[in-house]
């Protein structure tokens, strides 16, 4: 059996400690009969031999920039059928000049409300709040999130804009405060999946850090995520 390939590509605003956060996941990659590179910028999505014979990417560079001939590689793979997926700002909040790009993952990152002003202290602590994660009717069959229950997380609580070509597995809701100028709880989708062309997307927005990522339900869906969009030979 050919082994399958995956591609790492990660970079970005450090905060998000892209190289800590993919090589969590590295071990579980290479157990499950990928053959991983990783790389360290976008400048491979424009090498398309390298991507024609990628069967999964697994993206973390939060904001950055991307060429368009970097882009159009990626869209181009992904339309063939190589996988793509990621977590958190890595995917969520990537490239945010690039409208391809958010039509090619379906939803932007827009904001992670945080708590009351008076409590804040300048840190990334401000924006961590108690939320739930929510699976969907669609989310407690997918493969991707079957068996798992709603859970509660404590950290950042991403805000989504998104269209409905997304299939949603679970949301979060944020609520009315005081101190934010909405006026009625607002659901966003927090794990979804695309279909694009013959590839398979999926997005899990819970992610901002190592300890975020060592979740069991979180690494879970990114795990099962990463066997589900890799390439198949039929999509199904």
């Amino acid at each position: 059996m050919t082994p399958k390939r995956a591609l790492v590509v990660r970079g970005g605003w450090e905060g998000h400690q892209p190289v800590e956060a993919t090589d969590l996941f590295l071990p579980f990659l290479r157990s499950n009969g990928y053959t991983v590179r990783v790389e360290e910028s976008t400048g491979v999505y424009a090498d398309a031999a390298e991507m024609a014979g990628t069967d999964l990417v697994v993206q973390c560079v939060t904001m950055s920039q991307i060429t368009r001939e970097e882009l159009a590689g990626l869209s181009a793979a992904v339309v063939a059928g190589t996988g793509f997926t990621g977590w958190h700002g890595g995917i969520a909040d990537s490239f945010r000049a690039s409208s391809d790009y958010l039509h090619l993952v379906g939803g932007q990152f827009a904001t992670h409300p945080g708590k009351e002003p008076c409590e804040r202290r300048g840190g990334a602590e401000d924006n961590f709040l108690p939320h739930t994660i929510a699976l969907t009717e669609a989310g407690r069959e997918h493969p991707v999130t079957a068996g798992i229950e709603d859970f509660e997380l404590h950290t950042e609580q991403y805000w989504v804009l998104h269209d409905d070509l997304i299939d949603v597995l679970a949301t979060t809701t944020h609520p009315t405060r005081p101190w934010e100028p909405w006026h009625r709880p607002v659901s966003s989708p927090a794990v979804w999946t695309r279909r694009w062309g013959s590839g398979r997307i999926v997005v899990t927005t819970p992610g901002h850090s190592v300890d975020v990522l060592e979740n069991p339900n979180v690494r879970t869906i990114i795990e099962r995520g990463m066997l589900w969009a890799t390439r198949t030979a039929s999509v199904s």
